[in-house]
């Protein structure tokens, strides 16, 4: 129940099922890599629409838990995203501007992941 996925652009991707299900628990599940994948979509749009803003960000952590149906297919119904957000002198507004900016336009992940859950988000701004 191991799988190795190559990416588009070269990459290798290790995934593994759980011990129940026939897995050796050595890599993480495929759900477990579409919410990381999110997570780093989003986080990658919400450091480039900050400096695109003249924001001197330091570091962004997103943070997702989720809630999946019981039945199959088990979607994703929801997930909840809390950035963490470093930088000198960080505005709140434009903060909270880039998250929405990103789950509203730019990351594909999370606009995909919308179609079946409930997103939330939250925020807080760590002076470095």
């Amino acid at each position: 129940m191991s799988f190795m996925a190559e990416t588009g652009s070269g990459h290798i991707v290790m995934m593994d099922g759980a011990p129940e299900g026939g897995g050796q628990n050595l890599a993480p599940r495929p759900m477990e890599v579409v919410l990381a994948g999110t997570g780093g979509c989003t986080a990658y749009d919400v450091v480039l629409i900050l400096r695109k803003s003249g924001q001197d960000i330091r570091g962004c952590e997103v943070t997702l838990t989720s809630e999946r149906a019981e039945k199959d297919p088990k979607v994703f119904t929801k997930i909840n995203f809390h950035f963490v957000v470093t930088g000198r002198g960080l505005k709140a507004n434009l903060v909270e501007r880039a998250i929405k900016l990103s789950h509203e336009k730019y990351c594909s992940a999370s606009i995909m992941l919308e179609k079946t859950a409930e997103m939330t988000h939250s925020f807080e701004i760590v002076e470095d």
